[in-house]
């Protein structure tokens, strides 16, 4: 059963403004990772499906979460189907997500107030999935279906959507403010906040003091486009809704 209601889950991402997506096989590497984000800033954690047995690590992590990281969320990416979608819930899923949109996920997440962040790739997914009650959607792959173009363009005629990009994003500057100044909620990171000899060598460090930079990089950036969103003569002003005559 969720330890977090799904306002608290959206608000919580919505303010970090970043979901780190990872998965190993090993619990005891799993948990050091989760905790080296966790110092790093992170609040709201997705660990994927994607190995034999990988409910059981995530339910081992979930436990260890709510026992030794007061506050972090934990969440279940690469869902495609209810019967697995379920299957998270039951071992404590906070919120899930999927690389496509699946009706019937929809259903078994909204039956438990659990948010459902499905993967789409076109303006019409997204106002199908938000129909069927999808607060957040992911654009997935965010780099192939347009990038930061494709956000801004969608976000014109759709203001409301939150956004959440997963797939070439980047933990530096000029990646990252493509994506906030487009519009989006938040950014999903894999590998690049993970990076293969990081992890096998043990450097959690390293990767505290990723998360602790990027997160440092998001609030910047959603600062200044804000300040944009008021600013005459800014592209971002005359694409702001509230300065429409």
């Amino acid at each position: 059963m969720a330890r977090f209601s799904k306002l608290e889950v959206l608000s919580v991402i919505k303010n970090t403004g970043m979901v780190p997506v990872f998965y190993h096989k090993d619990a005891t590497t799993a948990k050091q990772v989760l905790r080296a984000c966790y110092e790093g800033g992170v609040r709201a954690f997705e660990f994927t499906n994607r190995g034999d047995f990988a409910h059981e690590i995530f339910a081992e992590l979930e436990k260890y979460a709510a026992r030794e990281l007061p506050g972090l969320i934990m969440g279940a990416g690469s869902i495609v189907d209810e019967g697995t979608a379920a299957l998270y819930i039951q071992s404590g899923a906070n919120f899930i997500v999927g690389p496509l949109f699946n009706l019937r996920v929809a259903r078994t997440c909204n039956r438990r107030l659990i948010p459902y962040m499905p993967g789409c790739g076109s303006v019409t997914e997204v106002g199908t999935a938000q129909e069927a009650g999808c607060d957040l959607c992911k654009i997935f792959p965010a780099g192939n279906v347009g990038g930061p173009s494709f956000v801004k363009s969608m976000m014109a005629p759709m203001p409301w959507s939150m956004l959440m990009v997963t797939g070439s994003v980047e933990p530096v500057r000029e990646n990252l403010s493509g994506w906030f100044m487009a519009g989006v909620t938040c950014v999903g990171m894999g590998s690049q906040l993970f990076p293969q000899k990081t992890v096998e060598a043990g450097d959690w460090e390293t990767i505290t003091l990723l998360c602790k930079n990027t997160l440092c990089i998001i609030k910047e950036e959603r600062s200044v486009s804000d300040l944009n969103l008021f600013i005459p003569g800014h592209e971002a002003f005359h694409d702001n809704p509230a300065n429409k005559v």
